[in-house]
């Protein structure tokens, strides 16, 4: 028996023994344990309508469809175990876009381009009155652990990078009197991680064959 199918074997005993003896486990902790067991990096955990679990997953070598589809039979088995209530199962990689759900991967993507939706409008020398609660920026840095850390941010109000027609209807419409965007100045802000609603990558795109 391989290693993985060792591990995922190990991981069920262990819920027959918690259901046994009264006690339950968080789903998500469920999900996570296995899915790293078997070598990967487990995102994210998403319900969605009509009962479908939508689990991304993400690996230093990249995810494949075999990879998806080696997770997602054994989360199956996993479900039917644990008698988890679902109609659909999901596993998929998290694209370009992927969500930044915890401290370790703010950490791992300083630099990157982001855009935070906040709870709350954040204050802050430069912005708006009212705050802004929609960031688009780079990471700076992580200060402090727990959802006490500080999370430095500065705030460019870049965009990603327009594709070829994009930039071309750009040009139309300033030619017909359309106004360009104002550049705005950057601003370091800081804000901790349960400020954050939600966040993703922001695919840095590169249109000029350079």
């Amino acid at each position: 028996m391989g290693q993985r199918a060792l591990f995922y074997c190990k991981i069920l005993e262990q819920r027959v023994i918690q259901k046994m003896n009264g006690s339950t486990t968080d789903l998500v902790t469920m999900v996570e344990q296995t899915v790293t067991g078997m070598g990967y990096e487990f995102v994210d955990l998403e319900h969605l309508p009509r009962g479908m679990i939508r689990v991304t997953m993400d690996s230093a070598n990249g995810v494949g469809v075999d990879d998806c589809e080696r997770v997602s039979n054994q989360l199956t088995h996993l479900f039917m175990v644990e008698e988890v209530n679902y109609e659909r199962l999901e596993v998929s990689s998290p694209g370009v876009e992927r969500p930044l759900k915890r401290l370790a991967d703010w950490k791992r993507f300083v630099g990157a381009l982001v855009h935070v939706e906040l709870f709350a409008p954040l204050m802050a020398k430069g912005f708006p009155e009212a705050g802004r609660r929609k960031l688009d920026g780079r990471i700076q840095g992580v200060e402090g652990e727990g959802i006490e850390a500080q999370i430095q941010f500065l705030f460019t109000d870049e965009k990603p990078a327009k594709t070829p027609a994009q930039a071309a209807r750009e040009r139309i419409a300033m030619k017909k009197g359309g106004k360009k965007a104002e550049a705005v100045e950057p601003v370091l802000v800081q804000f901790t991680i349960d400020q954050v609603d939600r966040a993703h990558l922001v695919a840095e795109l590169n249109f000029k064959g350079k």
